[in-house]
């Protein structure tokens, strides 16, 4: 099978070219190939594919082989793929995801992705449709334990259930897999979370780290940034766009005003292709 190691921002992924080939069991392959010491090594599997509605399907698997509904990097990196190799040849591109279609913005020069700008669709803010059970309608700030520690979390869904919680140690000195390895199970979130570590640095800049459900640490998680630039919004910390300064690099979000549309700006890189027998 022929497979592209792509990147956006560090959060690493194993594409593979469903237009040319078949993919069997594709969560189990995700486990297999995810793997750094036996496999490619990634944080999951990527399946371009064909759609019936779009221009272009994503299928993502984490690295456990669970099924993700949606991944910002992992969209820019499509957006530059399918661009490339000449699969789509246009700038504003169409994507199925499992959680709706996404409008991929592409900004090429002399034939070649600079970066992506992906409208995320507007962010579910609504406790319950998170899903998360600490209360209903918009909750902020509310108090979730993990190893005796009280934190303040807001829950907020981007197609994908996130926790976001503010801090003000250092998020560089905190034990993210100790921390998010419990919250992430927490009975609080049935469909378990995604859990952002944050500090505001400026009412226009953020920085986050991230414990990715499925996967564990990711040196970058894009709809968490989007999830992170919503609930500091909503805690009245920042404006409705700022930077977000991850472990592998920054995005742009900006959360419009006038479509409640949540647009988010970053690179997308290839790193190599290759094949592998499965």
């Amino acid at each position: 099978m022929r497979f592209t190691k792509m990147h956006g921002l560090g959060n690493d992924y194993i594409y593979v070219n469903c237009f040319d080939e078949r993919v069997c069991d594709a969560p189990a392959l995700a486990v297999k190939l995810s793997d750094r010491h036996f496999g490619i090594g990634g944080d999951g599997l990527v399946l371009i594919a064909p759609s019936e509605t779009a221009d272009v399907r994503m299928v993502m698997y984490n690295a456990d082989g669970s099924e993700a509904g949606m991944c910002g990097n992992a969209s820019r990196c499509v957006g530059k793929y399918v661009y490339e190799r000449g699969l789509i040849r246009k700038e504003k591109i169409t994507m199925e995801t499992a959680s709706g279609i996404k409008v991929l913005h592409l900004d090429v020069k002399d034939g070649n992705v600079q970066s992506v700008t992906v409208d995320m669709g507007a962010p579910v803010t609504d406790c319950e449709k998170v899903p998360c059970t600490l209360g209903k309608g918009i909750v902020t700030m509310a108090p979730i334990e993990a190893f005796g520690r009280t934190f303040l979390i807001t829950p907020v869904s981007m197609g994908n259930p996130h926790g976001v919680i503010f801090v003000d140690e250092p998020v560089e000195r905190m034990d993210i897999a100790r921390w998010g390895s419990v919250l992430e199970t927490h009975p609080a979130f049935p469909q378990k979370v995604n859990i952002e570590f944050v500090n505001v640095l400026a009412p226009d800049r953020l920085r986050m780290r991230v414990w990715e459900r499925g996967t564990g640490i990711t040196l970058a998680c894009g709809t968490g940034a989007c999830a992170t630039l919503t609930a500091a919004v909503l805690n009245g910390l920042t404006g409705r766009r700022a930077s977000i300064a991850l472990d592998g690099g920054e995005l742009v979000c900006a959360w419009d005003a006038a479509t409640g549309h949540m647009m988010m700006t970053g690179p997308a890189t290839h790193v190599f292709d290759g094949e592998i027998e499965v």
